[in-house]
């Protein structure tokens, strides 16, 4: 199945010299098949290096103009796969793409806590940070029609989007390559962040976190169960989060008494990834958890959307402390907008103090019959 990435056309728009494109998103995403599929569309001589390698790190290593120049003289476009690798690799892109003239550059990075802290900074007005998630529905809809779009839904929310997912065949295969992918591959990242020994207890915190989909979560809580502090279970939450495996999202306020404003919900960026933590493949009509993973699906497909629209919204939850709630807030240039999920219910209405607080909100419900509308 051949899905054109959203990313594609963008990146090309952005693919100017002397400017850094840097990929963000978790291993196993697609960004080396990205750029390869970039590299064959252009004209342009490539240079491409594996950040990971010893000999392109060594190749690096002398922080010189002079250095530099040598290398990429003959190069117009530089491609770096997981250039977090390198040391300092941000200053060095910086070096680059001041001092090579009219070169293009492309870097990825599987650890955002990493490649972004060492980058961010030194390219500052010489970059574009793209962020690369797992396949989008909205990438779907030019290769499918509305039927298969349909059949297809229940197992993409239970086993997400991962794009080598779309080349098997049986549920099984798939089971077992998320099963691995949690396993070898996605907290590769965060282990080898320095102060991070512990695999099990992240492993058991993405446990803990699966099964409180869409409910607050107390990090004094998630640290006595796991016997670590609340500051470990933040700074394990914060590397979760940077690496694109969980998404944050607090409460809204205009500061009402009654409102509930310091706790946070978590979300997983990809279903399949949720699942395969607590071993849970079975199909939709056998599941309890229906609700949650429906409101899992649609915030992780919105965020996707929104991202390659470059569209820079604030999320929300909003909830009182009498329990009148509402799934989703969206904040983008001062328009506040409301949405509700649910999966079979058509029914919902909309709390009177919300109403009362934000009469200026829009409001939708979200279910089976219009979530394309919302995600594509």
């Amino acid at each position: 199945m051949d899905i054109q990435r959203a990313l594609h056309s963008s990146i090309l728009e952005r693919l100017k010299p002397n400017k850094v494109n840097v990929i963000m998103g978790t291993r196993r995403v697609g960004k080396t098949f990205l750029i390869q599929k970039i590299i064959r569309e252009t004209s342009d001589k490539v240079f491409m290096m594996e950040g990971e390698d010893v000999n392109v790190q060594n190749l690096l290593s002398e922080v010189s103009i002079a250095n530099y120049k040598r290398i990429f003289s003959d190069t117009e476009l530089l491609v770096i796969d997981e250039a977090q690798a390198i040391p300092d690799v941000g200053k060095k892109l910086k070096l680059i793409v001041d001092h090579v003239p009219g070169l293009k550059i492309i870097a990825t990075g599987s650890s955002a806590f990493d490649l972004a802290q060492q980058s961010g900074e030194p390219l500052t007005g010489r970059s574009y940070f793209h962020n690369l998630y797992p396949i989008a529905q909205a990438e779907l809809l030019p290769i499918e029609n509305a039927l298969q779009t349909r059949q297809n839904l229940e197992e993409r929310i239970i086993y997400g989007g991962y794009p080598e997912l779309f080349q098997m065949t049986t549920l099984r295969e798939k089971e077992l390559y998320l099963k691995d992918l949690v396993n070898s591959y996605l907290l590769k990242d965060i282990l080898a962040y320095e102060g991070v020994r512990n695999t099990d207890k992240i492993k058991d915190l993405l446990r803990l976190i699966a099964y409180q989909l869409g409910k607050e979560v107390s990090m004094q809580e998630l640290g006595n169960t796991l016997n670590i502090s609340k500051n470990t279970v933040e700074k394990y939450l914060d590397l979760l989060s940077k690496v694109f495996i969980l998404k944050k999202i607090g409460g809204y306020s205009k500061n009402l008494r009654k409102e509930v404003t310091k706790s946070t919900r978590w979300y997983f960026y990809d279903n399949g990834i949720r699942n395969a933590i607590i071993n849970e493949f079975k199909p939709i009509s056998l599941r309890t958890d229906i609700g949650e993973i429906w409101e899992n699906y649609l915030i992780s497909e919105r965020i996707k959307l929104l991202s390659y629209n470059y569209r820079y919204v604030d999320h929300y939850f909003w909830r009182t402390y009498d329990q009148q709630e509402i799934d989703l807030l969206e904040l983008e240039n001062g328009q506040l907008s409301a949405f509700e999920f649910k999966w079979k219910n058509d029914h919902y209405k909309l709390p009177a103090i919300f109403k009362t607080a934000y009469p200026e909100a829009t409001f939708t419900l979200i279910n089976q019959s219009n979530y394309l509308e919302f995600i594509s």
